[in-house]
């Protein structure tokens, strides 16, 4: 049964460009994320830059008009690559909000064909189904049952019924509730009437994760830290020397070298750009925040169906009049006279046209061996419909057939619900249930098929009012996908437990659990978890790792359960009924493929491809995002430690200044792409998928990271110092300053080095390819080298060439803090810092 009206084709590919062109996008007001003069004014607004601006103005005060200018150039190059950053950051949050934007299925060229929904234009053919979000206004030409929710914009939310002879407007952003139908597009983008209200739904929210909340914490408390400091040294300076200008420049230097800014950077750019690297690999994140707490899952929760299965059924087996009948794929040119009622009845049971990839097989099936047959009824018609329900797993067609006295009935479902609607004796169960159980322990899905016959209207409330009889059983065959047993033993080594859940019989869940190398010793029922309290349920769920019979309204108390024990729940759903256990688990994990535009929007993930696999690179990258934030953050809060030191300690002492503004905008021109840029490329480490999951609610920054962190920055303080001191005992002020900076420098490249090693170690590490690794330190390297030896700017920064044997004492101190670390990290593996 089509829905399109005759020689309806749609419109051409070639007009639909024209009127996109004409029309723009089908997007709401405000869909395009942050433009660059938006992105420039929230970077001018930083407070670093602020603070990099009053030194500029300070310069012009005192009359050094050379370094103001130095100083100005270096500000716009920072300015320059915070650009770069946030602009390849718009760009990937841009890509997944196109990517995320709702499908619609539309007729052109007289093809069905699933595009964007931006892409919709004027004039298009819509094709709607139960769970579709309707894309733009349209006009209704045909429907079947069609119901509406328009409570997004009515605030009434009990649907509406259309139908294309009465209300037939449909409207952008509401959502179909059951039925299917057919509409025209009339307007779309700001010309619809979501549009015309202004509301901007943004599908890529920017949520505040808690790793963001602890790290706002930490850097409000550094700031703050820093702020009280500079304040302190600028009323100390002033008083004591006099001269408030050069104090102010002093404390604007210490302000900027102890305001860890560059957190925020790396909050952004890493998940951002992980997520754009997902979506490359089949997963798509509709919630960037989503990435963080994936990498911390410790129970995926996932459907059989078309996610641990390639969701291509083929019917294996038919039993009928107590003969059973093997299709074991190989060509065969009949089918016995036996079972053609039961596949006759299966194919009236369902759709005409479906999608249904069970009834796509009965319909592939009767085409093979029926064709020739009376079996096939292609000028009946359907007259009324029994859905499947959770209290009776079984649907029910009633056709208007050739006899004009009664109607034909036929019903498929379950084999417990056929069984209960046939009324079959005590005798006659048995039989069926051995038929069942033989089926289903060779991986099977099997349902059952009954048939009746009916007067005529008025019908039946409910489908136990037919006499139906029994007619036999159908197994379908659905093939493990062929990864996912290392996909599933890749899990168990990362301590993440993996529950299946479907709707099958309890037999053929055991078979495909056994395949897939899931414990199959206990099977929860969805008859026996109805039975058990929540704290029993809990109990159960913490070792059974198969719920068989599960409807989608008990999914949401399946998660609520492993969120009580304590577990992170990452759950998968492709239906409307799925849609509160995705929004209920920690991850929601939507089918890209099969699923509904509801499960889509209330998930934080959509696997393009529907496979349990992408799951699990998706977890890999979570947890890869998250180790090389810690990275970064740690490489962060140990530089500065160093250059907050030597912007400080020399004017406590008495000494003469040694960092300058422009020493530390000159070094954030290296800390920035090192923190993003390095840290964001690196691969995951080897035993990534090898560590148990991480608690969620534990601080980026514990005691003994933060300890680590500060001890690795305090080392490099020391060597900055020592090579300072040795410098003004033997050299003069300019070289001094000349040594500690390029020491200063090259302990930044070994903070680099050392923090991205990781459990392989330094030497390991190096081996590791990272093309941004070695394009970081030859412009860090080649910065210091102008700061050395470029004339101009050697005067700017008050600093004079260094001697090769010079270099090489720069290079020796950089080298002690290379061991320093190293030691570092053994007692890290001790867990000496996790005591502290």
């Amino acid at each position: 049964m089509s829905l399109s009206p005759p020689n309806e084709s749609g419109l051409s590919s070639v007009e639909a460009a024209r009127r996109l062109a004409e029309d723009g996008p089908n997007a709401l007001p405000g869909d395009g994320g942050r433009s660059w003069l938006h992105i420039v004014r929230e970077t001018v607004r930083d407070p670093m830059f602020s603070l990099l601006l009053a030194a500029v103005g300070l310069y012009l005060l005192l009359g050094e008009l050379q370094e103001s200018l130095s100083l100005a150039v270096m500000v716009c190059v920072v300015i320059g690559l915070t650009l770069y950053q946030e602009g390849k950051t718009e760009r990937a949050i841009q890509a997944l909000r196109d990517l995320s934007s709702p499908r619609a299925r539309v007729i052109r060229d007289g093809q069905a064909q699933t595009l964007a929904g931006r892409e919709l234009v004027r004039g298009d053919l819509l094709l709607l189904a139960e769970g579709d979000r309707v894309a733009a206004d349209a006009e209704l030409l045909s429907a079947g049952e069609l119901q509406v929710d328009e409570s997004l914009l009515t605030g009434e939310s009990v649907p509406v019924s259309k139908s294309a002879g009465g209300v037939s407007a449909l409207h952008a952003g509401t959502l179909v509730v059951d039925g299917q139908g057919l509409a025209r597009v009339t307007a779309t983008g700001p010309r619809s009437q979501m549009g015309q209200i202004g509301h901007a739904l943004q599908t890529v929210q920017a949520e505040e994760s808690p790793l963001r909340r602890q790290t706002r914490t930490l850097v409000h408390r550094l700031a703050w830290l820093g702020l009280g400091v500079s304040v302190l040294l600028v009323v100390i300076q002033g008083l004591m020397r006099d001269d408030w200008l050069q104090a102010l420049l002093a404390g604007i230097a210490l302000a900027i070298s102890m305001l860890p800014e560059e957190f925020t950077v790396v909050l952004t750019v890493l998940p951002a750009l992980g997520a754009w690297r997902l979506s490359h690999q089949q997963v798509l994140t509709r919630r960037i925040a989503a990435i963080e707490t994936l990498g911390a899952t410790s129970v995926l929760c996932v459907d059989k169906t078309g996610t641990l299965t390639q969701n291509r059924m083929r019917v294996a087996s038919l039993s009928a009049g107590g003969a059973e009948l093997t299709l074991d794929g190989t060509p065969r040119s009949d089918l016995p006279e036996d079972f053609h009622t039961l596949v006759e009845y299966a194919i009236l049971a369902s759709r005409v046209d479906p999608y249904d990839p069970m009834e796509q097989a009965f319909h592939a099936l009767g085409q093979q061996f029926l064709a020739q047959t009376e079996h096939l009824h292609a000028r009946w018609s359907l007259v009324h419909e029994y859905a499947l329900t959770p209290e009776l797993r079984a649907m029910a067609h009633v056709w208007k057939g050739d006899a004009q006295d009664s109607h034909v009935v036929a019903a498929k479902g379950s084999p417990e619900a056929i069984v209960d609607l046939c009324h079959l004796d005590a005798s006659r169960r048995g039989e069926v249930a051995a038929a069942v159980d033989a089926m289903a322990a060779r991986g099977l899905r099997v349902l059952g098929v009954a048939r009746a016959r009916h007067p005529g209207p008025p019908w039946p409330a409910g489908e136990h009012d037919f006499n139906f009889e029994f007619i036999g059983l159908l197994g379908l065959a659905d093939p493990l996908r062929e990864e996912i047993p290392q996909a599933v033993r890749e899990c168990r080594e990362a301590g993440i437990r993996v529950v299946m859940i479907t709707g099958d019989y309890p037999v053929t869940a055991r078979a495909i659990a056994r395949q897939a190398g899931l414990d199959a010793q206990e099977v929860l029922s969805g008859d026996e978890m109805e039975r058990l309290p929540d704290a029993e349920l809990q109990q159960r769920l913490r070792t059974a790792s198969i719920c068989a019979r599960i409807t989608p309204a008990q999914k949401l108390r399946i998660v609520q359960a492993l969120q009580a024990t304590g577990a992170v729940v990452a759950m998968t759903g492709d239906g409307v009924n799925d849609a509160p256990a995705l929004k209920a688990a920690h991850v929601g994990v939507a089918m890209g493929a099969r699923g509904t535009d509801v499960a889509r929007e209330a998930a934080a993930i959509v696997l393009v491809d529907d496979n349990f696999a992408s799951i699990v690179r998706a977890v890999r990258q979570g947890r890869r995002i998250y180790t090389n934030l810690r990275k970064s953050m740690s490489y962060i809060m140990a530089v500065h430690v160093p250059i907050a030191g030597m912007a400080l300690l020399p004017l406590l002492l008495g000494w003469p200044i040694v960092l300058f503004p422009m020493h530390i905008a000159l070094l954030e021109l290296a800390i920035d792409p090192a923190c993003a840029m390095v840290f964001e490329n690196e691969p995951a480490d080897d035993d990534v998928m090898r560590q148990p999951p991480r608690d969620p609610a534990a601080p980026l920054f514990a005691g003994g990271t933060l300890v680590q962190a500060v001890l690795q920055g305090l080392g490099v303080l020391v060597a900055v110092l020592g090579v300072y001191l040795w410098g003004t005992q033997q050299l003069d002020e300019a070289q001094a300053r000349s040594l500690a900076f390029s020491t200063l420098v090259l302990g930044n490249l070994a903070l680099i080095v050392s923090n991205r090693a990781g459990p392989r170690g330094l030497l390991a590490s190096l081996w590791v390819p990272n093309g941004m690794l070695w394009g970081v330190m030859v412009f860090t390297l080649g910065l210091l080298a102008l700061a050395l030896y470029l004339p101009p700017l050697t005067g700017v920064l008050h600093m004079t060439p260094l001697s090769a044997g010079q270099l090489g004492i720069a290079l020796a101190g950089a080298g002690g803090c290379l061991l320093w670390f190293e030691a570092l990290r053994v007692l890290a593996r001790r867990r000496v810092f996790r005591r502290v």
